[in-house]
């Protein structure tokens, strides 16, 4: 349905692992302004990519494509058929077209700010300030390079990430994720005041960070739960500050005139611990090392006797499980004739596992070629979510256990859920709770921008005026 002919930009305010349970349950009450903003428009869950990662979750959700059509399955790919050769993609891997590349094609202006995997900036019909994959300030993280002086006369030094947020540092994290968000608004003020665009684009890292290393502190499920104790109310207290910060933002905008979204990647949910898969891999027959561990290591740094491995795997908020094939991998021991069946037993082992306590886990494996629409790159051969997210993968071994509650990388809480979030308000928007889903964003903001979406978009517009 075309949007209205007022509907003359469209700003998107993500927020990076915002959860829809906190945001329009727990935190309701006390968060006005989004209220506010979500009675005024439409707003509800936001089912994410699987698996629900930043990387490429957000590229997904700007280009109407799933992860196997961007051939980008997380933070860390495969960058060829070799066994130890991981690349992070950058924006040079995204080779679908962005919202912004749609519009740049049109002659509108966008000013992207911050949404991940755009780093190095590529060249569009207006402004970006990259993600935080930029290695330092050093780099050329803008387009054009000159908005870099602009943004140290302005604000200082530019925190683009809180690094690390694994971290047992917590007063500092909190203090640290509050003065990013705090500056991002500002510069979001700025900048939007400032330039002539159609589309704004930002994306908050902050409640990604304060979900991961504090999250214990707030759920009165987590194993690690205490009453009472001195961080209660931190990501609460971070959910209001946020609200605040957008309720200002919303009183310099003209909101006869702007469709708002606020969007989440993914959502988030307590972590139980860790599943130590390529000890699992070794102890059921998968996985052969040449030497006997003393003690935990890396998996990085293992000896492994390729000649008698079929599977290994990396660890991470979700399980990339690779095969060791014939004719694809250097030593490949897996025949393709006989990829069906082994695929089919070592799923049904994993979907079998039971945790610390004997209790099933309820672990859920992918293949790609079942839930993609085309599968591209170097991807796993099965995506493994331990324990349906509650469970995070751990990929070293000599660990002397399947089971740590002791994360591999860091402290950190909560793994990623399915379910994010969304708001959208615009003149004459129809008011209501909905579901929608990551690829409905780009088609409906393109609509509400009077543009017809490439027919090659899997979303659809959802919203109707």
């Amino acid at each position: 349905m075309p949007a209205r002919k007022n509907v003359e930009k469209v700003m998107i305010i993500g927020l990076d692992c915002a959860d829809p349970t906190l945001m329009f349950q727990r935190f309701w009450n006390d968060l006005p302004n989004l209220r506010s903003l979500a009675e005024r428009g439409s707003y509800g869950v936001m089912t994410s990519t699987m698996p629900p990662i930043t990387v490429p979750a957000w590229s997904c959700m700007a280009s109407s494509k799933d992860p196997g059509q961007l051939g980008i399955y997380g933070m860390h790919n495969r960058a060829d058929w070799s066994y130890g050769k991981m690349i992070i993609p950058t924006s040079l891997g995204v080779r679908e077209p962005r919202l912004w590349d749609i519009l740049s094609e049109h002659g509108r202006k966008s000013f992207v700010f911050g949404v991940p995997q755009t780093y190095p900036p590529r060249p569009l019909n207006g402004e970006m300030i990259s993600c935080w994959f930029a290695p330092s300030l050093e780099s050329d993280y803008t387009y054009p390079v000159s908005l870099k002086r602009e943004i140290a006369e302005q604000f200082g030094e530019y925190l683009p990430d809180v690094r690390p947020y694994r971290t047992d540092k917590k007063d500092w994290l909190i203090a640290q994720t509050h003065r990013m968000t705090d500056q991002r608004f500002e510069m979001i003020h700025h900048f939007a005041a400032s330039r002539d665009w159609n589309l704004f684009w930002s994306v908050d890292m902050g409640p990604d960070r304060l979900h991961h290393g504090l999250w214990q502190y707030m759920d009165e499920n987590h194993h690690r739960y205490v009453p009472g104790n001195p961080y209660e109310h931190a990501i609460r207290d971070y959910y209001r500050f946020v609200d605040e910060r957008l309720g200002r933002l919303l009183a310099t905008l003209d909101l006869d005139r702007i469709a708002v979204w606020v969007v989440s990647d993914h959502g988030a949910k307590g972590m139980k611990g860790g599943v130590c898969f390529n000890e699992w891999l070794i102890r059921e027959g998968y996985l052969t090392l040449k030497d006997d561990l003393k003690g935990p290591t890396r998996f990085a740094d293992v000896n492994i006797d390729w000649s008698r491995t079929k599977a290994w795997g990396e660890g991470g908020y979700y399980a990339r499980c690779f095969f060791n094939v014939q004719g694809r991998e250097p030593q490949g021991q897996l025949r393709p004739v006989d990829l069906d069946s082994f695929t089919r037993e070592l799923a049904g082992k994993l979907e079998t596992m039971v945790d610390h306590e004997g209790k099933p886990m309820g672990t859920k494996v992918f293949q790609p070629k079942d839930i993609y629409r085309t599968v591209r790159g170097f991807p796993p051969d099965l995506i493994v979510l331990f324990g349906n997210l509650s469970w995070r993968s751990v990929g070293m071994v000599g660990t002397g256990t399947l089971y740590t509650f002791e994360n591999d990388t860091g402290p950190d809480d909560a793994n990623h859920n399915i379910e994010g979030m969304f708001i959208c308000a615009h003149p004459g928007c129809a008011a209501g709770k909905t579901a929608i889903s990551i690829y409905d964003v780009a088609p409906t903001v393109l609509t509400q921008l009077g543009l017809q979406p490439p027919a090659d978009m899997i979303g659809r517009n959802v919203l109707p005026d």
